[in-house]
């Protein structure tokens, strides 16, 4: 059996010495193991990338003419209020491949592996959504230059445009430690695929992503206001000067940056905590 490696004399002693410290490098080893992997399979980088880039043209130019945006169906409208709608979603479904792929390492034993080394418990799942964040910042950046091909633009700067974007890396990793915990509850890659898609559709498209919510019935629209997913994306059209924000006297909509930051936080708190403590008992 291999020697644990020790820390080098030249890391810094805090990373060396203390438990959040030994958690952080343990964390950022496990996101390298899950980036290589990834660039190890091919066909997993392409699905990645053209998926939300399907979404764009489909949109774009499948509904662009039939939705009502400010009281116009002009179809240039439509794509710059899509554009952020698909980012949204796109952070959000790669919560599918985290449940899957932790679920998936459950079943081949790799938690009884990583329980035999002095690592901290929580770095294995901190790790994978870590590596996942990097993912989706990749195809931000295919996405937003697709988007721009198609007539999406930003109106308002680059320091809101980074911080609409910033918010949108946000929330995708809060809803990674969703998959997460997913992922731990279910321990099939099969059922945790299924069942993330089971709760991703209604909270993507019962909001106001693809359409106007004050088109939508009474009770629905309560709902689409309320949905964490509808204050990202109305935040993040504010910040990019897109056309479709909402006016609503609803606390996410009149405050959709703060309901935004609240949302992901409260959500990356609630599912790490639960998954960790399910990762612990799972090794104990």
């Amino acid at each position: 059996m291999t020697a644990p490696t020790v820390p080098s004399a030249s890391a810094p002693a805090a990373l060396r010495t203390t438990g959040v410290g030994r958690s952080v490098r343990d964390s950022l080893v496990i996101t390298k193991c899950n980036l290589i992997r990834v660039t190890r399979v091919p066909g997993m980088i392409i699905f990645m990338l053209v998926q939300p880039v399907l979404f764009v043209v489909m949109f774009s130019y499948v509904f662009g003419g039939s939705m009502q945006i400010g009281g116009t169906t002009d179809s240039s409208v439509y794509r710059e209020f899509l554009m952020v709608g698909i980012f949204a979603q796109t952070v959000i479904f790669a919560t599918v491949a985290t449940s899957a792929g932790i679920a998936d390492d459950m079943r081949k034993g790799l938690v009884d592996r990583f329980r035999a080394l002095p690592m901290a418990r929580g770095a294995v799942l901190t790790g994978r959504t870590l590596a996942d964040l990097v993912q989706m910042m990749v195809t931000m950046v295919v996405l937003a230059t697709v988007g721009s091909l198609v007539g999406w633009r930003i109106h308002e700067g680059a320091l809101k445009a980074a911080a609409a974007f910033g918010l949108l890396l946000l929330l995708g990793y809060a809803f990674t430690w969703v998959g997460a915990l997913t992922g731990m509850l279910v321990g099939s890659p099969e059922a945790a695929s299924s069942g993330g898609m089971m709760w991703i559709i209604p909270v993507t498209f019962i909001s106001n992503a693809f359409v106007d919510p004050g088109q939508m019935t009474p009770w629905l629209r309560h709902v689409a206001d309320w949905n964490p997913f509808s204050a990202t994306v109305q935040a993040c059209r504010e910040l990019f000067g897109n056309p479709g924000v909402r006016t609503s006297d609803v606390w996410p909509m009149e405050h959709a940056v703060e309901a935004s930051l609240l949302y992901s936080i409260v959500i990356i708190a609630i599912c790490r905590t639960l998954a960790v403590r399910k990762y612990r008992n799972a090794t104990s």
